[in-house]
């Protein structure tokens, strides 16, 4: 889980990069009845315009490119295209998997410079396009949205962004397969594509075929994810090292979450791995001060948040580590700590048996008809059902994504000319399919456990010592609290001298910190100031 006017130009399309098996079955297809109805071949586009964005003071001209890249799972040039119709029995094979990413590139200049730093930008989910970081913080345009409430319904307000990157950085925002203008084709198109592993194998071929065709081989590179993308960063990193020869300058987290059994959302079912209750009650404590649940006031967040994280990796995890151990002196003692922590009642806190997941607080902090944020626990709308458990919805969500998803579509559509007669779709329901199971290096098949890329990091820091690593976090994101993304970066498998490559950033925020005007500001100078250091001295 936001625009300097474009001068107009002509939408201009690639020729056709089919492989010798698309051509030739394309061909097939045209001159066989029977085969009419056959999935089409997809096909590369692009439309180029040119604009300015004001950023810092300073006027910056760029040229944009929103379009299509087709992808295939492995180099479809490798197969051996199907004879023609009259040298071969039967029908032609099933076509190979492919899929269409939409993308949004933007280069500094009235021509593109091959040294300056490239950045290639997504959003996670799974399943969510990039429009958030794209109208949110980098873009050169961007939607303005209420920073703790709904925003009211269109016009939208869509402006000049004073922080876009493009200052420090050529940029590319990717959208995942399946989303935006995306579309999949071939057989067995879900499995190819929706998994933890093919989704980085994926983002992979692209970066190489787009770095191809720009010529920005010896460009520096970076990659910044959110949430999931973060997820996918990781493997993403280790994959083009290992597989493409691509050395990246930087990795860059924004909502951090590389080990699933950190997530707060249903560790119910996982019982016995209790670390998760620990790693989010920081941010529990965060969302009742700013909703001054707390019943003893403190009057600054920084200091009481470290008052709280020293407390749950310490006595709080010790209890929950004792399980039915744990006497009930020492019981009553944790479940008061929790009450002044959280401000959730002590009786609630007790029959919870000390564990309360995020759905259960954000449904309980504010009361039995406002329900708390999940992405941003500053937020909060009506209760759907009073008698519920859990929270039904997620107030932020609902309070921003009409904006978004509105604001791009104008934008996309309008300025950037591009879209004309195809659907963007800015969610695609990929978790009834996604594939979670990953393989980690060094693993002779998938692991059956949560997903965790953490030695997927490690493995790209230690192939690479020069790689650097910068985390961002908001107080007050449920959805991947802080204080487990700080928890990861620390037990990584590595050496104890490449901790010194990673660097993290903190903001009185939530999962999407650049909703507010003077934390994406930090947030862009921190990653300026990241990718020209990373640049500049070659790691």
């Amino acid at each position: 889980m936001k625009i300097t006017t474009l001068a107009l130009a002509a939408l201009v399309s690639f020729a056709p990069v089919q492989s010798a098996v698309a051509a030739d079955a394309a061909d097939a297809a045209a001159s066989d009845d029977s085969l009419s109805l056959s999935p089409r071949f997809l096909k590369d586009e692009r439309s180029l315009t040119q604009g300015s964005v004001t950023v810092g003071g300073q006027k910056l001209d760029y040229q944009a490119e929103a379009g299509l890249l087709v992808v295939h799972l492995s180099d479809p040039m490798d197969a051996d295209p199907p004879l023609p119709k009259g040298e071969r029995e039967g029908p032609l094979p099933p076509q190979q998997p492919e899929a269409a990413m939409s993308y949004v590139a933007y280069f500094k200049g009235k021509a593109a410079d091959p040294r300056r730093p490239l950045t290639f930008i997504f959003n996670g989910g799974p399943g969510s396009s990039t429009m958030w970081l794209h109208m949110g913080a980098f873009g050169p345009k961007r939607v303005i949205t209420l920073t703790d409430r709904h925003t009211p319904p269109a016009p939208y307000r869509i402006t000049n962004n004073d922080y876009s990157l493009l200052d420090a950085s050529d940029l590319v925002f990717i959208d995942a397969p399946g989303t935006g203008f995306g579309h999949l084709r071939g057989k067995d198109k879900e499995k190819a594509f929706f998994g933890v592993d093919p989704d980085a194998d994926a983002f992979a071929n692209f970066i190489e075929e787009f770095i191809s065709r720009h010529g920005r081989w010896n460009s520096p590179k970076f990659i910044f994810g959110e949430s999931y993308g973060t997820t996918r960063a990781a493997v993403l990193a280790r994959v083009l090292q290992d597989k493409h020869r691509i050395d990246l300058n930087g990795v860059i987290f924004l909502s951090q979450i590389l080990s699933f059994d950190n997530s707060v959302d249903e560790p119910q079912f996982n019982p016995g791995v209790d670390q998760s209750y620990a790693l989010a009650l920081p941010t529990y404590a965060a969302s009742a001060w700013y909703h001054k649940r707390l019943p003893e006031p403190r009057a600054e967040l920084a200091p009481f948040l470290k008052e709280v994280e020293a407390f749950a990796l310490g006595d709080y995890l010790t209890a929950l580590a004792a399980g039915a151990k744990l006497d009930a002196a020492r019981r009553a003692t944790v479940a008061q700590q929790l009450h002044r922590y959280t401000g959730l009642p002590l009786d609630y806190i007790e029959r919870a048996n000390l564990r309360i997941n995020g759905g259960e607080f954000d449904k309980t902090l504010l009361g039995s008809d406002l329900t708390a944020g999940r992405l941003d626990s500053r937020f909060s709308g009506p209760t759907l059902d009073p008698l519920s458990q859990e929270a039904q919805y997620d107030p932020q969500a609902s309070a921003i994504s009409s904006a978004y998803v509105s604001a791009y579509n104008e934008y996309v559509r309008g300025t950037l000319k591009f879209g004309e007669g195809k659907r963007f779709k800015a969610f695609a329901s990929l978790w009834r399919t996604w594939d979670y199971l990953h393989q980690p290096p060094g693993a002779g098949t998938k692991v059956q456990s949560a997903t965790n890329v953490m030695p997927d990091l490690a493995v790209a820091m230690q192939r690479n010592p020069n790689l650097k690593v910068q985390m961002h976090g908001g107080y007050y994101d449920l959805a991947t609290p802080y204080f487990a993304a700080e928890y990861e970066l620390s037990q990584l498998p590595i050496q104890a001298s490449l901790q010194a490559n990673i660097e993290t950033h903190l903001y009185e925020s939530g999962h999407m910190v650049y909703a507010r005007d003077a934390d994406l500001k930090a947030l862009h100078d921190s990653t300026a100031a990241f990718i020209r250091k990373a640049s500049n001295d070659g790691g």
